[in-house]
């Protein structure tokens, strides 16, 4: 553990910030993987779960989690899935 003030803050917003960009992925990684069992099952909700993917995908990408081009290559796979 730090011994420093501010080093001992530094370790509590980290944990704080970790904590919730994994939560953040988590969500992104479960709506896609929801997706992708809808589609291969062929239910009935597709579209919704599409949109709900194609959200978090973008939440990640604007919070930083993910890169701007794995958000696009992410969305066109789904695209091009829901499209078949």
């Amino acid at each position: 553990m730090p011994i420093i003030k501010s080093a001992i803050k530094r370790v509590k917003t980290s944990e704080k910030a970790n904590s919730r960009n994994s939560s953040q992925l988590s969500k992104m990684r479960t709506a896609i993987k929801k997706f992708e069992k809808a589609v291969t099952a062929g239910a009935d909700n597709i579209e919704e779960l599409y949109q709900a993917a194609v959200s978090a995908v973008d939440k990640a990408a604007s919070k930083g989690l993910i890169k701007a081009n794995k958000a696009a290559r992410d969305k066109s796979r789904m695209a091009a899935r829901l499209n078949k």
